[in-house]
């Protein structure tokens, strides 16, 4: 049975990474969570709602919402983690990549974003997160990566779009824009070399991540903003 003073928190890309330290830490803060990946496993945990199916369906946000409502009967954070990257030289992409990019980016992003605002309207309160990458904001030759600039551009737009739209109904959006993050997406023997992009001279880790986001969920007076996790790079170099 659902507690109803218990936050709920909805995390996407939840079965490793980023994902999966968030819900560590969510659950530690001692909220409830709605976790969903093509991946994930059933947890152990009985307020842990794993949700399995590809973000970029719609019928998987249909699902992940109507489960975490049945099971909690609230949600109160959503934060769109799910995400691909795929650096090729804007000529080389193909039309397969650009469904995956934008499949996974941006309609991942579209209906379980569109699910949790109806419910947090009726709740009066809430609070989106998108995670971004700092290339939006500062492109490098060494990585060329247009679909990501498309993709997460387009959520950090969103982003701001919704904190102004819904800013007087009790709902906050902000993002946090990523530099390299030590995650299994990346190999070991490249961070030294991923480390050397940030002019602080490292990759970042998990719990940089999940400190920003936290501090956003906590800050009820932030909205609309674009937190940079990247070791300085939006900054220059």
């Amino acid at each position: 049975m659902s507690n109803p003073d218990q936050r709920v928190a909805v995390i996407t890309g939840a079965s490793q990474g980023i994902g999966a330290g968030l819900v560590d830490a969510y659950r530690e803060r001692g909220h409830a969570v709605v976790a969903t990946s093509r991946g994930i496993a059933p947890s152990q945990d009985p307020d842990v709602l794993a949700v399995r199916g590809d973000i970029a369906d719609p019928a998987t946000a249909e699902r992940v919402i109507s489960a975490g409502l049945e099971r909690f009967g609230r949600i109160d954070t959503l934060v769109n983690n799910a995400g691909v990257f795929l650096s090729k030289p804007f000529h080389a992409y193909t039309q397969a990549d650009y469904e995956m990019v934008t499949g996974i980016n941006m309609s991942g992003f579209f209906r379980i974003s569109q699910l949790a605002v109806e419910q947090m309207l009726r709740q009066g309160r809430g609070h989106i997160v998108q995670i971004t990458t700092s290339l939006v904001d500062h492109a490098s030759s060494a990585t060329p990566a247009v679909l990501a600039s498309l993709t997460k551009g387009g959520l950090q737009s969103a982003t701001k779009a919704l904190a102004i739209e819904y800013a007087g109904r009790g709902i906050r959006s902000n993002a946090v824009a990523l530099g390299i993050i030590r995650t299994p997406m990346h190999s070991p023997e490249s961070y030294g070399a991923l480390g050397d992009l940030h002019p602080i001279g490292r990759v970042g880790e998990i719990q940089d991540v999940v400190d920003a986001v936290l501090y956003l969920d906590g800050a009820p007076f932030v909205t609309g903003e674009i937190l940079h996790v990247d070791g300085g790079q939006s900054a220059g170099h």
